[in-house]
């Protein structure tokens, strides 16, 4: 009741009008991450529901815990730490990556709410978690700033704001800095860490798993391993296991399309069986769900609710395509093992046309059962 009243207080000074009126969006931001906002709709036809997008984002970063912790705890296994430091490690290393993703693309919203006069969307809440656990720890965070501004900008507000974009922004940021600076997010080893804390090595080096399936058809770690996450990889995709628990509770809570995600997984699945039955890939197919961000994309990236398809038929084909694109990539292209990102963003585009196709089907079909009845 004290944080409460303290607002109401300052309330009229960032309101329109008032001295510092010209924030009104960034102060709407803060009050409504404090607060359940106690405006209600005054006219049209709208849907009540107590789960609004606020509480949407919380229950996908509750989801996203799991995979986030495990990665800080993995990221000090690979430089030789065990343990709680283990886990210290991994925070103190992924923590000014989360900081960054937050004050850049919250700050180029809040710019952009400013100028519009519009609210703070919620959105950014989860993209600005999603973005760091899709990348190497040791990201330069200079780079990570220029992913998050491109994606933000161009990704994002150029088509309008949350809920309006082609694209998933998270995998917008992904793929400007894969391209932009190659060498450090992909290539024939990954750099975990170059500096000591807590007697961890200097610099540790390796081939990731995906790396090792593409040029020796084998890797290195155990299929419990890689199930469990202790392999080299991008910091929140490398646990399989936390990843399925985190999917679990978005299903459970209702947040994803449970359709989409097994999509996803089965698609993958198919295309792995077919090039290992033509002879392709010498390596058993359910390899390609274990490693690099295919199952963090299936469960976290394909299932975004505004970039992924919207009928419930569309979700299977959409679904599909992305597990069986993100397998042909790997196999058929050797030099760029993960092809999760490129096959969720080609899909993401080709949604809305599945989408129309399926519609125009379903009208056809209502239309055909008319002219039979008459």
């Amino acid at each position: 009741m004290g944080l409460r009243k303290i607002v109401d207080n300052v309330k009229p000074t960032f309101s329109e009008g008032g001295k510092l009126g010209f924030l009104a969006s960034f102060f709407d931001a803060i009050e409504t991450f404090l607060f359940v906002p106690n405006t209600t709709t005054k006219k049209g036809a709208h849907i009540r529901d107590c789960n609004d997008l606020k509480r949407t984002m919380t229950m996908v970063i509750l989801a996203l815990l799991p995979a986030f912790l495990f990665g800080c705890f993995n990221t000090g296994i690979q430089v030789g730490l065990e343990g709680f430091a283990a886990l210290i490690y991994g925070l103190v290393r992924v923590l000014p990556m989360v900081a960054v993703s937050y004050i850049v693309g919250l700050g180029i919203e809040i710019v952009y709410a400013q100028i519009r006069k519009e609210e703070v969307a919620e959105g950014y809440l989860v993209t600005g978690l999603l973005i760091p656990m899709i990348m190497p720890v040791s990201t330069p965070l200079w780079m990570v700033a220029l992913g998050v501004a491109f994606s933000v900008i161009f990704g994002k507000e150029v088509f309008g704001g949350t809920g309006m974009n082609i694209f998933n922004p998270a995998l917008v940021a992904r793929a400007f800095v894969f391209f932009a600076f190659t060498p450090q997010m992909s290539g024939e080893k990954v750099w975990f860490s170059d500096w000591k804390m807590m007697g961890a090595a200097d610099a540790t080096t390796g081939a990731t798993a995906l790396e090792q399936l593409a040029t020796k058809g084998e890797m290195q770690w155990s299929v419990m391993d890689a199930f469990l996450g202790f392999i080299p990889g991008s910091f929140g995709e490398t646990s399989t296991l936390c990843i399925l628990l985190g999917g679990a509770f978005l299903l459970y809570t209702g947040v994803a399309s449970w359709r989409t995600m097994l999509s996803v997984f089965v698609g993958g699945l198919a295309t792995g069986y077919l090039f290992q039955a033509l002879g392709v890939t010498d390596f058993p197919a359910y390899y390609h769900l274990l490693v690099g961000g295919f199952a963090f994309g299936a469960v976290f990236m394909a299932t975004d609710p505004v970039t992924s398809a919207q009928t419930n038929l569309g979700k299977y084909i959409v679904g599909f395509m992305t597990g069986a694109l993100a397998v042909m990539v790997r196999v058929v292209n050797p030099a760029y093992p993960e092809g999760m990102m490129l096959a969720i963003l080609f899909m993401n585009a080709l949604a809305p046309t599945v989408d129309y196709f399926v519609v125009e089907a379903n009208v056809n079909r209502r239309k055909n059962r008319v002219k039979t009845v008459k």
